[in-house]
Order: C-alpha cells, then sequence, then structure tokens
C-alpha cells in the first residue's frame, strides 16, 4: 500500500496559475511561490463586494481519539466530488504547525487520495506565515522586556507580563523559564514562558482580520500585562503595532494550492480549536465565497470545540453563516469511546459501537438544537467497518432524522465522496436555523455556563479563585461583551480526557482568565490543558527523512 507521501508524489500538478485561472483569479492578484504555490491578494475583496456568497459547508467531527477520524481527508474528498458533480467548489483550511508535524498527529493535508498538495511544502514552513506570526510576536516581546530595561517609562510590572514569546515546535521545556540573567546588559531577570505559535494571539488576529489596517489596528489593542498600579498595558502604548503590521504585510493573503483532482484549496492561518479558535482565516473564508458555488471548510478537533468557535467567534465577528454541515466519524472511534483499546478495534462489537454513539449524539444534538444547523452524518470508511456496526450507526442517526453517508474518499478521492456531495447539496438549498450559543449581552459567567451546559452537557462552572479575581478584573475593564474562546481537552466534552463517550452531570473547572484584546475574545483556560505542548516518546520526526535528490520520506 502507497504511503500518503508516496500517493501525493505520484499525481503530476497543475501550474497554479492554472488553478487560479478555474476561479477566474486573473494573474495580477497572484503573487507566485514556485510553480505549485501562490498568495491570492486579499485586497480584491473589496472590489467583490457585490458578487454574491456561494454556499457554506462547515465540516466537523465526533470527539477525537487515537483511532482518527479523518475530518481533512473527508473536506477535501467532498470538494473533489462537488466538482466532479459540475459545482465549483473550493476548499478553504488552516495550515499545518510543525508541532504537531514532527510530533503525534503527523501533518493536516489530508490522506490517501483526497490530500492538499505540494503536501511536503504545505506541511514543512509553506509560505513563511508562521514564521511572520513567529516573529511579529517575538519582536513585541523584545520589546517588553527592552522598555523596561531602559527605564520602564509606562511603570510595566514584570509580574504581571502575559505576554510570552513562541516557537512553532512541541518543547515543553520552554513552558516556564527564567531570563534576563548574567548581569544588567543582559536585561532584568523575570519569570518568563513560551507558547506554541499557533497559540499567539497574533494568529487569532491575523484570522479574524478583514484588512491590513483592521489588523494593525487588532495588534494595537494587545494587552501584553499591566502596570503597577493594575492598568492594561497595550502594544499601541508601545509603539510596536507599525512594526509587527509590516512583518505580517505578505502572511495576511491567503494561500492558494491545489487538490490531487487539481480542484482550488485555499489555507490560510492555523490557530488549534483547543487551545485558540481553530479556524481558518475570515479572508480566505470570504474570498473563497466569492469565488465558488460551494465552499467547504473545517474547524478543528470535536463539534464541542472547533465548531463552537466557529459559529461563537468566527461567525459572530464575521457576519459568516454555515448552510450545512457535515459530522465526520469513524466505526473505529466510536469503538474507542465505547471502551475498546486501540489494539482491538479490528474486532467487530457492535456493543461498543452502540456505547461510543452517546458520544455521537450529543454532537448531532448541538449542531440540530443549539447551533440550529442541518446535518449529515460522514462515516469515514475503514476496511474492517461491519454491516452489522454501521447498522448501529443508522437505527441511531435515524431517532435524530440525521442521514448516514459512506464516504470513501480516502481510497477513492472524489468518487467515493460522491453521495455525501449530492446529500450537501440537498441540505445547504434548506433555510436553517443559525443561532449563537450565549448572547453577547450576557455576563462572562453566563456565557461560559451556556457553553458548558449547553454544549458540553455539564452541570456547573467552577473558577479556582485566581479566575475569581481574573473575571473581576476583566468586569471591571469593560471586556464583559466579548465572545469565549474555551481552552479545554480536545478529547472528552468535560474537562478531563479521559472521560469518553458523552458524561454527564459534570462541573468543568476554570483555572484562568485572559483577555486576548486584539484578538477580541476572553480566553477561558481549563483543567490543566497547556499553551506550548510536548514531544510523545516516539515523536513523528524519527520516521522523517529526506535523500541526496531531496525527496522527503515519512510524513503523513
Amino acid at each position: 500500500m502507497l504511503t500518503d507521501i508516496e500517493i501525493a508524489n505520484s499525481v503530476p500538478l497543475k501550474p497554479i496559475k492554472e488553478v487560479a485561472a478555474q476561479l477566474g483569479i486573473e494573474e495580477e492578484h497572484l503573487s507566485l511561490y514556485g510553480n505549485y504555490k501562490a498568495k491570492i491578494d486579499a485586497n480584491q475583496l473589496e472590489s467583490l463586494k457585490d458578487r454574491p456568497n456561494g454556499k457554506l459547508i462547515l465540516v466537523t467531527a465526533i470527539s477525537p481519539t487515537p483511532a482518527g477520524e479523518g475530518k481533512t481527508t473527508t473536506s477535501v474528498g467532498l470538494v473533489d466530488a462537488l466538482s466532479a458533480l459540475g459545482k465549483k467548489a473550493i476548499i478553504a483550511l488552516r495550515e499545518p504547525s510543525l508541532g504537531p508535524v514532527f510530533g503525534i498527529k503527523g501533518g493536516a493535508a489530508g490522506g490517501g487520495r483526497a490530500q492538499v498538495v505540494p503536501m511536503e511544502d504545505i506541511n514543512l514552513h509553506f509560505t513563511g506565515d508562521f514564521h511572520a506570526i513567529g516573529i511579529a510576536n517575538n519582536l513585541l516581546a523584545a520589546l517588553i522586556d527592552n522598555h523596561i530595561h531602559h527605564g520602564n517609562a509606562l511603570g510595566i510590572d514584570s509580574r504581571r507580563i502575559t505576554w510570552k514569546r513562541v516557537v512553532d515546535m512541541n518543547d515543553r521545556q520552554l513552558r516556564h523559564i527564567v531570563d534576563g540573567l548574567q548581569g544588567k546588559v543582559n536585561g532584568v531577570p523575570r519569570e518568563d514562558g513560551f507558547d506554541i505559535t499557533v497559540a499567539s494571539e497574533i494568529m487569532a488576529i491575523l484570522c479574524l482580520s478583514e484588512n491590513i489596517l483592521d489588523l494593525k489596528e487588532r495588534l494595537n489593542r494587545i494587552i501584553i500585562g499591566y502596570s503597577f498600579s493594575g492598568e492594561p498595558i497595550t502594544a499601541g502604548d508601545l509603539k510596536a503595532g507599525g512594526a509587527m503590521a509590516a512583518v505580517l504585510k505578505d502572511a495576511i493573503h491567503p494561500n492558494l494550492v491545489q487538490t490531487l483532482e487539481h480542484n482550488p484549496a485555499i489555507i490560510h492561518g492555523g490557530p488549534f480549536a483547543n487551545i485558540a479558535h481553530g479556524c481558518n482565516s475570515v479572508l480566505a473564508t470570504k474570498l473563497a465565497l466569492k469565488y465558488a458555488d460551494y465552499t467547504v471548510t473545517e474547524a478543528g478537533f470535536g463539534a464541542d470545540l472547533g465548531a463552537e468557535k466557529f459559529i461563537d467567534i468566527k461567525c459572530r465577528m464575521s457576519g459568516l453563516k454555515p448552510d450545512a454541515v457535515v459530522l465526520v466519524a469513524t466505526i473505529r472511534a466510536l469503538k474507542m469511546h465505547g471502551g475498546v483499546s486501540k489494539q482491538d478495534l479490528g474486532q467487530e462489537n457492535v456493543p461498543a459501537v452502540v456505547e461510543g454513539l452517546t458520544n455521537l449524539d450529543k454532537h448531532l444534538e448541538n449542531i440540530q438544537e443549539v447551533y440550529g444547523l442541518p446535518v449529515v452524518v460522514a462515516i469515514n470508511k475503514f476496511p474492517l467497518d461491519t454491516e452489522a456496526e454501521l447498522a448501529a450507526v443508522y437505527a441511531a442517526c435515524e431517532k435524530r432524522q440525521v442521514d448516514v453517508v459512506i464516504s470513501d474518499v480516502w481510497a477513492n478521492g472524489g468518487a467515493g465522496g460522491k453521495d455525501l456531495a449530492e446529500k450537501v447539496i440537498e441540505l445547504s438549498s434548506k433555510d436553517n436555523h443559525f443561532q449563537f450559543v450565549y448572547e453577547d449581552s450576557d455576563s462572562i459567567l453566563t456565557k461560559i455556563e451556556k457553553i458548558v451546559t449547553k454544549v458540553y452537557g455539564g452541570r456547573a462552572v467552577k473558577l479556582t479563585p485566581a479566575a475569581q479575581r481574573e473575571l473581576k478584573e476583566l468586569e471591571n475593564l469593560g471586556f464583559s461583551n466579548l465572545p469565549i474562546c474555551m481552552a479545554k481537552t480536545q478529547y472528552s466534552f468535560s474537562d478531563q480526557a479521559k472521560a469518553l463517550g458523552a458524561p454527564k452531570d459534570f462541573t468543568v473547572t476554570i483555572s484562568k482568565l485572559k483577555v486576548s484584546a486584539g484578538a477580541g475574545f476572553i480566553v477561558a483556560l481549563t483543567g490543566d490543558i497547556m499553551t506550548m505542548p510536548g514531544l510523545p516518546k516516539t515523536p513523528a520526526s524519527e520516521r522523517i527523512d529526506i535523500d541526496a535528490e531531496g525527496n522527503i520520506t515519512g510524513l503523513f
């Protein structure tokens, strides 16, 4: 069997100018990065404002497991299938982070016959957007410490600096550090730390900005910490916004590549959905909607994380509205939610599927009743799935009047997604009752409680003493109107990673509340969630290699 990278390398690519021409994008609006990658000029959105939008299809999933669900693979295959049916379709995805690529998750370019390419470039550096975000982030960090070193006219309390440095790598050693050592010439000693680049507020700002001026204004609103008198200090106070925006002048433009079947793919931005808002950029999605009849986009992890934030943060800020939802699941993952260990997933186990269906059912409840959207379940097909196991899924979904479609895009590309594409066309043609989980006018605590009780199925919210103090401070500073970005384990509806299925009657503990004033939301950290992952015992990097001709192997 060919690996993902071998399949990707077996298909000749179209010049990216030809892919752009399929959408009607003129060459003058492209900045070429070789023959197969380009940036699309985001400034053209203004000239396209009178063009009607196409349909917006959101792909999400059940709570993820080590068995895998295949959300990106399904999204890519769906676009290829829509195109095969004669529809002008485009996929809008996030960019992969090098942390997971070299860690445990691997790349994020799809798989099998449903990939975006060139997959090596996409997974390794791409067009340099993440590096630009990291430089802008660390420029601000350097300016903070430089200001303190040269007299600290703003009175920045070094004990209350909230801005961290970032690196696009899983590196637990950098979570908590002390810097500025070895004498006055080397700075002022203080406690510090690193986040992974995708957790940077600048990543969120890039993904939520409407244009370069909006980006600059948001950057200036970033709160980097507090003064000795308790007043917030912003990047604007440090006169940092202009330089940071200059660093990001190219990164703000979305990237154009293609699927294995030569259909257009816009890939831009990459916030994680467990610690950030988990969606690609507003600019990328809006451009796609102007150029295509159907835009397929995905939100990270399960529908309790990425989809909730897609709705309550991205749609709320941008005015976007999904027309239909695809909920991806696998029989293997359902069995894991039903208590089966990974090594036993190859054996038929209908009772475990039934037990695991509580997870799928809760996600369906949220999509239909909480978000108010039509949904189809896509079962990402594996060879060992049995008819009896599939029948259990059909029966459970029939109770909610939800159709189940087998997706075989990994093996057959767009041809394996024809049934799914037809169902998506049908669903997206109907009116829906789209709604947010909470109102802007709700208090910060009420917003969190609504997410926990309505979306997660929990009973209550508990704030640590530190979070209680932070809540009062945020209210006093006037941030109560902002939406909430929950930072939570992706593996469970609760804040406990091992509570699989659909746990009930649980309490979610909020350990920290932090405002991302530039991005425009409040981050609520739950349980022991971390913003800098670590590498596993056997990282994926051990399998990655390159030969004398520059051919890369081991990426997946």
